[in-house]
């Protein structure tokens, strides 16, 4: 169990509702280490997931804790990433470091639907004294917590790639006829469709595809990167070099799991983007001439969500 806040409550873990008594969350608990024990032919990472849930809140004081919000979580209404200007930037506190030029808005539009949400929800749209309190985005429903964890992997992405400096540029929140770019990134290494996700789950590779308990039913998040990207080469006039989907460090065992035999699609861990970004999956480099001529054809054509 991570602290994304799309990643499973401990109640949800255990299959009961968040007012259940002590007593229906010890037998829920103890019915599911049998269940999921690895001597019993179980699931070990379910096991494992059974244990962190009633360790968070077996008992009283535990419990009062999670739901109070003052047990550690990735809930966050920080927005770092959000809207920047069309210049690059001096980093403050960096001295002379300049940073990425940034277009669009990272993580904006996950937001907007997560607050949209989490009012409509709440009380029919009523204003929240604080939408992010923790306590109150544990106990809303998972559909909704996972546009908050979307916009933070989004806005992580940003800041990553805001951090390589000058010879690069990303694009947020690009709108294409067949659906949203995350990101879309130029560097050295070429111009990379990047979406960024955590879906509070291990996820693995399954015959091209990523699949996972916290992926919704019918979700192809490779198939539907790719089409949007070729969508935006299209009408842009523009070659991608490849398509990544960047994922928490801990949702996928690989550091780089490469998809097909071309280098141009990769699931990649978050911590390892910026090497990615630098160093590109074969070896690719654009001229100089190249990535001006990439960045006026995108400037020209990108539109955004």
């Amino acid at each position: 169990m991570t602290d994304s806040p799309a990643a499973p409550t401990p109640y949800e873990v255990l299959g009961v509702a968040a007012q259940a008594s002590q007593a229906d969350l010890r037998r829920a608990y103890r019915r599911l280490l049998r269940q999921t024990h690895p001597d019993t032919a179980g699931d070990p990472a379910r096991f494992n997931a059974v244990q962190q849930a009633w360790a968070r809140i077996g008992d009283a004081e535990s419990r009062r804790k999670w739901d109070s919000g003052h047990q550690s979580s990735g809930v966050s209404r920080s927005n770092d990433g959000g809207e920047a200007p069309s210049v690059p930037r001096r980093s403050p506190g960096s001295g002379s470091a300049v940073k990425a030029r940034s277009y669009g808005h990272p993580g904006g539009h996950a937001r907007e639907r997560f607050l949209v949400l989490m009012r409509e929800w709440a009380g029919r749209g009523a204003e929240l004294a604080d939408p992010y309190d923790e306590a109150l985005v544990r106990s809303a429903p998972r559909e909704i917590r996972r546009l908050l964890a979307d916009a933070l992997a989004q806005e992580s992405t940003a800041r990553a790639v805001s951090g390589l400096g000058i010879g690069y540029t990303i694009w947020s929140a690009v709108a294409t006829q067949r659906g949203t770019l995350d990101h879309v990134i130029l560097g050295p290494a070429g111009l990379f469709a990047v979406s960024s996700a955590d879906w509070g789950s291990d996820v693995r590779l399954v015959r091209g595809e990523l699949v996972g308990d916290g992926i919704p039913a019918g979700d192809q998040p490779v198939r539907s990167l790719a089409r949007a990207a070729r969508s935006l080469g299209r009408t842009a006039r523009v070659r991608l070099t490849a398509t990544l989907v960047v994922v928490p460090d801990d949702a996928i065992t690989e550091p780089i799991t490469r998809i097909g035999r071309k280098n141009d699609a990769a699931i990649v861990r978050r911590s390892l983007l910026p090497m990615v970004l630098r160093d590109g999956l074969g070896g690719q480099r654009l001229s100089i001439e190249d990535v001006f001529d990439v960045r006026s054809r995108l400037q020209h054509s990108i539109r955004f969500v």
